[in-house]
């Protein structure tokens, strides 16, 4: 994911400049005498820029899939504000980011488990462990929220796929094999998560930083 931020915002970037070099070669028509003075700088704008520094104020990216080396998004909206171009790399003063992640790519993430949406607004989980010297499939459903910058998957009820009183001895020792609590990878520094859902293809996350360093 990092490396997507940093590529469509440079990409962005890119395109500004590439817009006010055309714009400087066009042929322009005697300007007419000057009525009133100068237009202040956008409220917010640095007072000036460095030789070869570039300053957005405002940057909006939509896209319907991404690839990453994390594993694809899809629905991607990325919102940035005081984005700036320097020698030494880019840094956006505000940057939000909404997408949505597959299960796939979260459970790849993860390792070693299946995502998936079990309804009501609840994620399902599944996966193999040992518990208590067996080998057992175990499959929970559970509330999805972001705590402290984590993908958080909270069972409400665990299923070890055996008879009732079985399940019920080791429930409480497996409930620990599907509770999530996850670090989205690749952010750049600066970015975490600030709410998650669940849809029926994946995780609709919201991701929101300050001073947020996209490349170096």
């Amino acid at each position: 994911m990092r490396s997507f931020l940093a590529g469509v915002l440079t990409t962005l970037v890119a395109l500004a400049v590439a817009a006010v070099v055309v714009v400087g070669t066009l042929p322009v028509a005697d300007p007419a005498p000057a009525t009133s003075s100068p237009s202040p700088a956008p409220s917010g704008a640095p007072a000036s820029v460095a030789e070869g520094e570039t300053w957005l104020s405002d940057v909006d990216l939509t896209s319907s899939t991404v690839l990453t080396s994390d594993g694809p998004l899809t629905d991607v909206r990325a919102t940035g504000a005081g984005v700036r171009l320097t020698a030494d790399g880019l840094r956006a003063q505000r940057l939000d980011l909404g997408a949505v992640l597959p299960f796939a790519t979260a459970a790849r993430q993860i390792g070693d488990v299946e995502l998936y949406a079990a309804g009501n607004g609840r994620a399902g989980v599944r996966r193999t462990a040992s518990i208590l010297g067996r080998d057992l499939s175990v499959r929970a459903t559970g509330t999805v929220r972001a705590v402290d910058g984590q993908l958080v998957i909270e069972p409400e009820s665990v299923d070890l796929g055996g008879p009732g009183l079985v399940d019920t001895a080791l429930s409480a020792a497996a409930r620990r094999f599907v509770t999530i609590r996850h670090t989205v990878t690749g952010l750049p520094a600066g970015m975490r998560l600030t709410g998650v859902s669940v849809q029926q293809n994946g995780f609709r996350a919201t991701l929101s930083g300050t001073d947020v360093v996209l490349t170096q």
